[in-house]
Formats: C-alpha cells, structure tokens, sequence
C-alpha cells in the first residue's frame, strides 16, 4: 500500500519534523492541525492546514478540529469496496493513507502535585483517540502511528519499497495503536474513579501501567522479567525513588526493597531493616541511625550478607562506616549526606536509591495477588489498631518494657512471611522466623536464630497458637510475654500454658497473615 496522503496531529513531538521532511522527500502530502502545523512550517516543511481539508476552521479552542466526516470518511474508507471510493469522489474526499497521531499527556499531568480536576479533564483527548481508532481499525488501507520511536523505519521502509508499507507492518502498528488508546483511556478511568469514589471493587477492574525498563531477568535467570508503573502511583511510591549509584536493579531486590520500606515506614524514631529473600531478617529501632542498623544487623548477621536495608532517616556517615564493612545489595533512605554517599562509593555495585516518606504508612490502594487465570485483590493490610482493645489475658501483665518491645515485634511481624515469629527484645529483633509451614516450627526457628540471646525476649505471632507447644517451647528459651491475635479454639489451653508457665500473654484481635 502506498502512502501518497498524511495527517499528522501529535502532543509529543519528538522527531516529528525528521518524518515529515522524510515524507515531503518521499512526494507525501502532508495534513496538519494546531501546534503540529505551526511546529512544522517553522521547520520550512510544507504543510496543508485541516481547515482547508474540512472548509471548517477550529471551535471551542481546538476542542473541535479534526471530527469531521471529510477527515474521518478518508481514513475510514474501504479500499476494496467500490462503492465507497465512489462515495468519496462525489463528495470530494480525497483518501488519507497515514495518520501520525499522539495524545495529550494525560497521565503525565495527574502525576504533577497540584492539579485540579479541571486541568486534568483538559488534557482528555478526543479527537486524537477517535483518528488513532479509525486507523487502526482500517489498518488494511491505512498506516496508524503513535509511537514517535517507529518513525525511523517507517521512513526506511518507504524509501526501501517506493513509499509503500506492508500489511505486516500496518497489522502491528494498529494493534500497537490500540494498546496506545487502551493505556489512555484506561490512566482516565483510574484517574476519575478515585476522584469520584468509585466502588472498591468494581465489576471490571482496570489497572494502567508503563514499562519502565527491562530487567536482565526475573527471579531466576531462565525467567525474562520488565518492570512496570502504574499510571498515577503517588509520588512517594517506590517505583519513582532515584537511584545514585550502583547496578541495575533486580526483579529480586525490587522486591526485597519493597518489603523493606514497607516496613520501616511504619515507625516514628529512628529504624533499620534488613530484608533477605523478602522477609525482615533484622529490625531495630534507636536513638541514632546507626544505633538502629548495628541492633538490626546483631539480629542475624549471617543472612544479612547480601541483604537490603532499608532506613527512615537521611543515610549519615557513621551509618555509612557501618554499612560499608559488609555486601550489601541496595540501601534506601530519604536521604544521603555528601559524606555517606563519598563513603558508599567505594563499593560501586552497591545501589543507592533516594525516596520521600509519606505521611501514610504504605501507598497502595490495592495488593494484587496472580493466580492461574486471574487475580486476587484485596485491601492492602493497613489495619491500625486500637491498642486500647488489646487484651491482657494472663493473670501476670505484660511490665512497661515488655509493652514497648510487644508492640514493636507486633508491627514487625505484620511484614514477615507466615507462618511469623518474631522475638524482640529493647525495640530490636533477636530472631525470626519466616515462612514456615507450622507454628512450633517457625518457633523454633526464630530461638535458634537468637540463641541464648532469646531470654528475656518478648514474642510475636502473626496469627493465633492452634496448640500450646510453641509457647511450651518459647518459654523454655527465656520468653517472657507473647503477643498473638487470640482466636484460636485452643486460646484456654494456650492461656493455661502461658499461665503455669509463668508467661504474660496479650491478644490483640487482629491477624496479619502475609503469604
């Protein structure tokens, strides 16, 4: 098919003036509307305004430029349908055989802070989907391009083969066009229902998202993996924290970034986390930031080696001396001063990324979860509890100290694999364990992790006990207060155990499986 007429109307023009003057060289008319127009007779290029295809100029400040039957009707057009050639010669249409479009930055304007629902509303575009759609949908007659990246070779094609585009091409080009347009109208979908307050979990579920950039592989390196952001992800969302320094990122350190800042958000004094293979294996709160990172690190220094840290005050220099003694995959923080970062760039393949705390504790509107042909959603565990509901349910309280390390070996379980078990002890933790398979196991993981440094500790579990034998357990490695949801049809043996062994016992309510 060759291309003899062009309407080119785009937002992002980038290269624009290189394919138009490609075009021209090539005999193509071209048709242009707007900033296009103005755009490309600046460059010398020569262009036929719409208006004077249409005979109809601009209204309602360009709302209403190319939605006219002498546009539409010329990309629509079956060229194999005799009939509506000759309707287009009685009406003077002459056809049009490549359209050029891209939208307005939509997306790219919600994700600005400060704009109104009005501005917002101002960068939907309307004509530029609708010729995007006729011509992909024509795409038997009609070349359809939107990504200013295909420009070189459809020049080269051109050139190559008398101005004519294949029909291969013009397939994948349309389909590309569509994805184009699905993206669109999909970022206005997302952007309007939480304007709006639409319904949680509506009867279709629409989620835009952007590749970011190929990654080397996924978990494993048979796996081919990309990473994605979702249209309009809050500024403080880890998808747009700044690398400094060091390697690409992994599929596996986004994830253990991810699980790492979730959970250092979630407190107020100075913290460090350390996460290996997605589960917390040491956390620590402090009065400085190194304070925090050597407790976090004491907790399990063997898994740590080849970890990611997480911390929730500015990276300063006596941390960066701390950091630097062992491998360490990646580092995130809010900040970095002149002197960590001259410290930490010794260890080149290191990576460095900066990122604002929110004020929330976790961003997500929605966890996704894959499953064989579908997808499990569900709110994102941000339940903040009522500590005055908790319940003290064993005849010996829980002392001022314990209460302060319950409460935080409560909030580190929250983000370590079930089955969780976290022992803590002066708002550190001295063992955990993640992922196992039954409770006492995951018990006796987190007293082997600790060793002898399990007496005195507090415990934490993420769901109920179903029987007593991990508290038997935990209170002959030196446990002193568990804290658990409660719930379980055992609670009065479990209790009773608690009691004759001298342990206090808190049930909070709650649950906070993460699997």
């Amino acid at each position: 098919m060759e291309v003899r007429r062009a309407l080119i109307s785009v937002s992002d023009k980038e290269g624009i003036v290189q394919l138009a003057r490609g075009l021209v060289e090539l005999g193509v008319t071209i048709i242009s509307t707007g900033g296009t127009e103005s755009k490309l007779r600046e460059e010398g290029v020569p262009v036929l305004p719409i208006s004077e295809v249409t005979g109809f100029s601009e209204i309602l400040d360009g709302r209403v430029k190319t939605l006219h039957p002498k546009i539409h009707g010329a990309i629509l057009a079956d060229r194999s349908k005799e009939e509506h050639l000759r309707q287009l010669g009685e009406l003077g249409i002459e056809p049009i055989d490549l359209v050029v479009v891209n939208l307005y930055p939509f997306a790219q304007t919600i994700s600005q802070p400060g704009i109104s629902l009005n501005q917002a509303i101002e960068q939907i575009d309307i004509g530029g989907v609708a010729l995007i759609r006729a011509a992909a949908k024509n795409f038997q007659g009609v070349v359809v391009v939107t990504n200013p990246s295909r420009y070189p070779d459809i020049l080269r094609e051109m050139k190559e083969n008398q101005g004519k585009v294949s029909l291969e091409t013009r397939r994948f080009l349309a389909a590309e066009a569509f994805r184009h347009t699905s993206a669109y109208d999909s970022a206005i979908y997302s952007y309007l229902s939480q304007q709006f307050e639409e319904e949680e979990f509506p009867e279709h579920l629409v989620i835009t998202l952007e590749k970011m950039d190929e990654l080397r592989y996924g978990e494993n390196p048979h796996q081919r993996a990309a990473y994605y952001r979702e249209v309009g992800a809050p500024r403080e969302s880890l998808i747009n924290a700044e690398k400094l320094q060091g390697k690409t990122l992994s599929f596996n350190n986004l994830l253990d970034l991810h699980s790492a800042w979730a959970l250092v958000k979630e407190f107020q004094e100075p913290a460090a986390v350390i996460v290996k293979h997605n589960s917390p294996c040491g956390a620590a709160l402090g009065d400085t930031l190194a304070e925090s990172y050597r407790a976090a690190y004491q907790c399990d220094p063997l898994s740590a080696f080849g970890g990611v840290v997480a911390l929730n005050r500015e990276l300063d220099e006596e941390t960066a001396e701390e950091i630097s003694t062992i491998f360490i995959e990646a580092v995130i923080a809010p900040g970095f001063t002149e002197e960590a970062l001259r410290i930490l760039s010794r260890k080149t393949e290191m990576r460095l990324l900066k990122l604002d705390i929110s004020k929330e504790p976790y961003t997500m509107t929605r966890d996704l979860k894959r499953v064989d042909g579908g997808l499990l959603v569900q709110e994102p565990d941000l339940w903040i509890e009522d500590t005055k509901s908790y319940r003290v349910v064993t005849s010996k309280r829980p002392s001022e100290r314990e209460w302060e390390d319950l409460l935080f070996a409560w909030k580190v379980a929250k983000h370590v694999r079930s089955n969780a078990i976290v022992l803590a002890k002066e708002r550190s933790t001295m063992g955990i364990g993640a992922g196992q398979m039954s409770r006492v196991d995951a018990t006796w993981a987190a007293v082997h992790k600790a060793e002898k440094r399990s007496v005195g500790c507090v415990l934490a579990s993420d769901a109920f006990f179903p029987f007593p034998d991990a508290v038997e357990l935990a209170a002959s490695a030196g446990i002193t207060s568990i804290i658990q949801p409660g719930g379980s049809v055992k609670d009065e043996e479990v209790v009773a155990t608690a009691e004759k062994l001298g342990l206090s016992m808190v049930f909070t309510g709650f649950r906070h499986f993460r699997h």
